[in-house]
């Protein structure tokens, strides 16, 4: 059974890279550019785990992460942020967040902590 990742990341040359780099693990990949797709796309596919985009217009992340807990309180959510912000980071772990990786990040260190997640 393969597993569902998606990216909900307003830019886009961060979708199409983590794609790539998720594919060759053999996971499924879902991309939104904003809350309102990724919405959707998490009531139809039911994704395993999700890498979620602190800032983007319109639903930010938190605000996505606080409507995804409405429907669902156990898929794993890992976020990222281009910003320190800390507060935000500690709203998010208080919503179930698993943890945060800061832009420009480790894409080896990314890709590890998430197939961690999914096998765990």
């Amino acid at each position: 059974m393969y597993k569902k990742v998606l990216v909900v990341d307003d830019q886009y040359g961060i979708r199409v890279l983590l794609k790539e780099v998720f594919a060759k693990d053999n996971l499924i990949v879902f991309q939104a550019a904003n809350g309102k797709q990724a919405l959707e796309i998490i009531r139809l596919e039911k994704p395993d785990l999700i890498l979620l985009d602190m800032k983007m217009p319109g639903m930010d992340g938190l605000e996505l992460l606080r409507r995804l807990r409405r429907i669902d309180t156990k898929t794993k959510v890992i976020m990222m942020t281009a910003y320190g912000e800390l507060d935000m980071v500690d709203e998010a772990a208080k919503l179930g967040a698993l943890g945060h990786f800061t832009k420009p990040f480790d894409i080896e260190e990314l890709r590890s902590e998430v197939i961690r997640q999914l096998v765990s």
